[in-house]
C-alpha cells in the first residue's frame, strides 16, 4: 500500500474515489459541503431523500458526480459530531478501505483526516488512518494453496491536509505510520505463522535477516551451551523437554550519537508453543499456544520500525525463544532450578514457564547498562480475567516509566493499565524448599508473576506489560492484533523527542 499527503481542494482531485464525512443528523463535513457546492447540491438532495442519516457504519458511493474530477464519491456515516472518539475514528477508515477494496477503486483521496477530535492534531489522524486501513486489507494467508485476493485492490490512499503548511507534517507521519504498520504486519505474521514452521530456530533467523536489512543494527544468538555457561538454569529448564533448542536472541539498533547512551532494553517472552509442559493444558484451543510468543513478535515489529526510521536512540533487544513441551526430561512439578541470578527457584506448575525464561533474560539485561527495561509477554490467563482483551496489564519499579507508557498508550490506542506490585504479593511466592515458588496461588495470578519478575529487576528500572488478552483474537476473526507495536513506539518516539528537546 502506498500513502502520501496533499494538499488541495477534493473536487479538483483527479482520483478514482474521494472520501468524506457526514455527520448524524445529516450533517455535512467541510470536504463534503465543498463537494456538494460543486454539484448544485446532488449530495445534500440525496440525504434528504433518506439516502444517508450519517449513522455510524453507514456508507453512500456515488458516480461521475457533476463538476468534480473523480470517478466516484464515497460519503461515510460518522455518527454524532461531538461523540467522534478514537476508536470511531479507526473504524471509519477502516470501512473505507472495506468498501474501496470491494468495490475496485484502486486509489482514493481521503477527507477523513479533517475530522474534528478533540487533542489530536493531523500527524495522529494520518498514522491511525494508516493503521486502520492495513488492519482492515491484512491477510495471513501465506500457506492457503487458494489465496482470494481481490481484482483490484486498493493500492493508493492520499491524504488531506489543509494547507501547503501541514505538508512536512504530514509527510513525516505519512512515515512514521508506515514503519509502524511495517512493524505491525512483521510482529502479526511472526505470531500467525504455526509452531511447527516458526521455532525458536526461525525466529532467529529472522533476526538476523534484520540485521542484513537495516543499518547500525548487530544481532547475536546464543546456543544452550553458552546459556549453561551464563548459568541460566531457569530458562534451560523450560526448554528442556523440547526437541528444538532454545535460542537466546539479541538484536541491538545503535541509532543514538553517543554510543556510550544508554540503551532501552525490551525483552520479549519467545515461547513458539506452550503445552504447559508436564502440567498439560486442556485441549480446547491449544493451538492458540503458537502466539505465547506474542510478546518476542511485538519486540520484532518494535525493532523494525526503529531501525526503518533511523531513530537517534540506541534500542536492545532480548529474546528467549524456546518451546514447552512434555518428554521424559521435562521438568516436573517440585523441581528446584537454580537462576542466571543464583536465586532457586521451585517450579510448583510448569505451565508457568515464561516468568522461568523471563527471569533469566531479565538478569542478562543488566549487561547493557540499561536507562530502562520493559519486558513484554502473554504471561497469565489471569491477566485477562482481570482486565478482559481491551488494555494490557502494566506493572514496573519506576513511577516515571509506568507513566511515560500509560501515556503512550493512550495517544496511540494501545492502552495499558497500571496494576500494583505490592511486597504483600511476595508472601504467596514463598516456597519450603527454594528462594521462590514459581507461582503465587489463584488469587491476583498477573500480579504475583509480576511480582515474581520483579526480584530479578531490581537494579535497574524497569516496566512489565502482560499482553495476554490483548495479543491475539480468538474465534471467528482468530489471529494475532500486533499488539503492543503501537504502545512501544509511540513510547520510544516520545523518547527521541524528549531526547532532541534536552
Amino acid at each position: 500500500m502506498e500513502f502520501s499527503v496533499k494538499s488541495g481542494s477534493p473536487e479538483k482531485q483527479r482520483m478514482s474515489c474521494i472520501v468524506v464525512g457526514v455527520f448524524d443528523s445529516r450533517k455535512l463535513s467541510a470536504s463534503a459541503q465543498i463537494l456538494d457546492d460543486a454539484s448544485e447540491g446532488l449530495i445534500s438532495n440525496l440525504i434528504r431523500r433518506g439516502e444517508l442519516e450519517g449513522l455510524l457504519g453507514q456508507d453512500l458511493l456515488l458516480h461521475n458526480v457533476p463538476n468534480t474530477l473523480c470517478d466516484r464519491i464515497l460519503l461515510l456515516g460518522c455518527g454524532k459530531e461531538k461523540e467522534l472518539d478514537v476508536n470511531n475514528f479507526r473504524k471509519i477508515n477502516a470501512q473505507m478501505a472495506k468498501i474501496l477494496d470491494q468495490r475496485g477503486a484502486t486509489e482514493a483521496f481521503s477527507c477523513l483526516t479533517e475530522l474534528p477530535l478533540k487533542n489530536r492534531e493531523i500527524d495522529w489522524k494520518i498514522r491511525q488512518s494508516i493503521e486502520a486501513i492495513e488492519e482492515q486489507l491484512y491477510r495471513f494467508d501465506q500457506l492457503k494453496s487458494d489465496k482470494q485476493n481481490s481484482r483490484r485492490p486498493l493500492r493508493k490512499v492520499v491524504f488531506s491536509v489543509s494547507s501547503r503548511r501541514d505538508l512536512p507534517t504530514g509527510e513525516l507521519a505519512v512515515r512514521q505510520g508506515s514503519a509502524i504498520i511495517s512493524g505491525i504486519k512483521l510482529s502479526k505474521d511472526l505470531a500467525n505463522m504455526p509452531g511447527n514452521i516458526c521455532t525458536p530456530g526461525y525466529l532467529a533467523e529472522q533476526a538476523r535477516s534484520l540485521g542484513k536489512t537495516y543499518r547500525n543494527f548487530e544481532t547475536e544468538i546464543l546456543e544452550e551451551s553458552q546459556m549453561e555457561e551464563l548459568a541460566m538454569g531457569a530458562l534451560l529448564s523450560v526448554s528442556r523437554g523440547s526437541r528444538e533448542s532454545a535460542k537466546l536472541i539479541i538484536m541491538k539498533y545503535s541509532g543514538a550519537a553517543s554510543a556510550d547512551e544508554k540503551p532501552v532494553v525490551l525483552v520479549g517472552k519467545g515461547v513458539t508453543f506452550d503445552s504447559g509442559g508436564i502440567s498439560l493444558k486442556p485441549g480446547a484451543a491449544m493451538d492458540e499456544m503458537k502466539y505465547d510468543m506474542c510478546g518476542a513478535a511485538g519486540v520484532f515489529g518494535a525493532m523494525s520500525a526503529i531501525a526503518e526510521l533511523q531513530l537517534p536512540i540506541n534500542v536492545v533487544a532480548v529474546i528467549p525463544a524456546t518451546e514447552n513441551m512434555p518428554d521424559g526430561l521435562a521438568s516436573k512439578p517440585g523441581d528446584i532450578v537454580t537462576s542466571m541470578s543464583g536465586t532457586t527457584i521451585e517450579i510448583l506448575n510448569t505451565d508457568a514457564e515464561g516468568r522461568l525464561i523471563l527471569c533469566d533474560a531479565l538478569t542478562y539485561s543488566q549487561k547493557f547498562n540499561p536507562e530502562v527495561v520493559i519486558d513484554i509477554a502473554t504471561l497469565t490467563g489471569a491477566c485477562v480475567i482481570a482486565l478482559g482483551g481491551h488494555p494490557a496489564g502494566l506493572f514496573g519499579n519506576h513511577n516515571p516509566l509506568i507513566n511515560d507508557l500509560l501515556n503512550a498508550g493512550k495517544y496511540s490506542g494501545d492502552r495499558c493499565w497500571h496494576m500494583p506490585t505490592w511486597p504483600e504479593y511476595k508472601q504467596q511466592l514463598k516456597s519450603n524448599f527454594a528462594d521462590l515458588a514459581n507461582i503465587g496461588g489463584r488469587e491476583a495470578g498477573s500480579i504475583t508473576a509480576a511480582v515474581f519478575l520483579a526480584q530479578f529487576t531490581k537494579k535497574y528500572n524497569w516496566a512489565h506489560l502482560d499482553i495476554a488478552g490483548v495479543a491475539w483474537k480468538g474465534g471467528e476473526n482468530k489471529g494475532s492484533t500486533g499488539r503492543p507495536v503501537p504502545l512501544l513506539m509511540q513510547y520510544i518516539l516520545n523518547r527521541v523527542e524528549e531526547n532532541a528537546s534536552h
